[in-house]
C-alpha cells in the first residue's frame, strides 16, 4: 500500500537522523524500505498520468518538513535534518501530521506568509491524506465525470444520424484524416451495409477507416462485431472503429483481440472522455494555471 504524505513525514525525518545529506532518490529508497512499497506500487501514477503517485507524496512530505524548518536544503536538491528536527526526534510523536507541524512558527509563516496568524488551517485540511496535487486532480476528475454524464444525456437525445456525425467529427479532431473535416463523411441513412462513416487517411482516399456508430442502451456483443468485420471485408479494408453509447461484452472484446484486421472498440465512457479531451461539444469554463519554481533562473554565472 502506498502511504499518504503525512504518514511518510516521521520516517523521512528519521532517515536523516544520522546527520547525512541525501537527495530525493535516496530518501525515496529509505521510505520504500520502511513501508515495503512494491515495484508495482512505485509505478502507480496520479489521475492525470503525469506524475508517479509515490514520488509525488514523498516530494510533498519533504516540502512540509522544510516549511516547518525540521529539515533544510544546504544545496539544491539535497536535504538534511535541522537542529529543530533533531530535537523533535528526542521525544518523537507517533506521527508527524499537518496538525503537528502547526506548532512550529516557521511552518505557518512559510506556508501562509501574507495571512494573519489567527487564520489557522481548517480541520479538513489537517486530516486530509492527499497531497495538494492529488486534491486538484481529484477535483478535476470529479468535474469531468459529471460533465461526461451530461454529455451522454445530450448524445442520447440526438438522432442516430446526428450521433454518427458527432463520431466522425471527433475522429477528425483526434487527427485522423489529417484533421481535415473534408476527409470525414457520414454514409447515407439507408443502405450503408453496416458502415456509418468513413475517414480518408490521405487526400486521395487510398487508405480509409470505416466506422460503425451505434446509439444503443444494450451491451454490444460478439455477433454485432462480427457483422461489422464482415462489412470491413466487403470494403476490402483492414481498419475499423466501432463506437457505442453503451458497452461491449467480454466476448466481443476477446474476439477483437484475435482478428486479422484492426478493430478499435470505443464504449460510452471512453467516448465522452475523448469528447472532453478534444473539446467536442464542450467549452472551457475556467482556466487555472499551476506554476512551479524555475530553479535554473537563480543559477548565477
Amino acid at each position: 500500500m502506498i502511504p499518504d504524505f503525512q504518514s511518510i513525514m516521521l520516517p523521512l525525518l528519521k532517515s536523516l537522523h544520522d546527520g547525512s545529506t541525501k537527495n530525493a532518490k535516496a530518501i525515496r529508497t529509505d521510505i520504500i524500505s520502511v513501508f515495503k512499497v512494491s515495484e508495482e506500487e512505485q509505478q502507480v501514477k496520479t489521475p492525470n498520468g503525469k506524475q508517479y503517485l509515490f514520488y509525488n507524496r514523498v516530494a510533498w512530505s519533504i516540502s512540509y518538513l522544510k516549511m516547518a524548518d525540521l529539515i533544510i536544503s544546504p544545496e539544491r536538491g539535497l536535504y538534511k535534518i535541522s537542529d529543530l528536527g533533531e530535537k523533535v526526534l528526542i521525544n518523537p510523536p507517533e506521527k508527524i501530521s499537518v496538525k503537528y507541524l502547526k506548532q512550529f512558527p516557521k511552518f505557518y509563516t512559510n506556508r501562509n506568509p501574507i495571512r494573519d496568524k489567527t487564520d489557522s488551517l481548517n480541520d479538513e485540511e489537517e486530516n486530509v491524506e492527499k497531497t495538494p496535487d492529488e486534491l486538484i486532480e481529484s477535483g478535476v476528475h470529479q468535474i469531468n465525470n459529471e460533465l461526461a454524464n451530461l454529455l451522454m444525456n445530450q448524445i442520447k437525445a440526438c438522432s442516430a444520424y446526428y450521433f454518427e456525425k458527432i463520431v466522425v467529427e471527433l475522429l477528425i479532431k483526434m487527427g485522423y484524416g489529417g484533421s481535415d473535416i473534408g476527409n470525414g463523411e457520414v454514409t447515407k441513412k439507408l443502405g450503408d451495409e453496416g458502415i456509418d462513416g468513413v475517414i480518408k487517411e490521405d487526400k486521395l482516399g487510398l487508405d480509409k477507416i470505416y466506422i460503425q456508430a451505434k446509439k444503443w442502451e444494450n451491451t454490444v456483443g460478439r455477433p454485432d462485431i462480427q457483422k461489422f468485420v464482415g462489412a470491413l471485408h466487403g470494403q476490402k479494408s483492414r481498419k475499423g472503429i466501432f463506437i457505442t453509447t453503451s458497452s461491449f461484452s467480454k466476448e466481443a472484446i476477446e474476439y477483437v483481440n484475435n482478428l486479422d484486421v484492426v478493430v478499435v472498440l470505443i464504449d460510452g465512457q471512453r467516448l465522452t472522455n475523448l469528447m472532453i479531451e478534444y473539446d467536442l461539444g464542450v467549452s472551457i469554463k475556467d482556466t487555472y494555471i499551476i506554476k512551479k519554481l524555475d530553479t535554473d533562473y537563480f543559477i548565477e554565472e
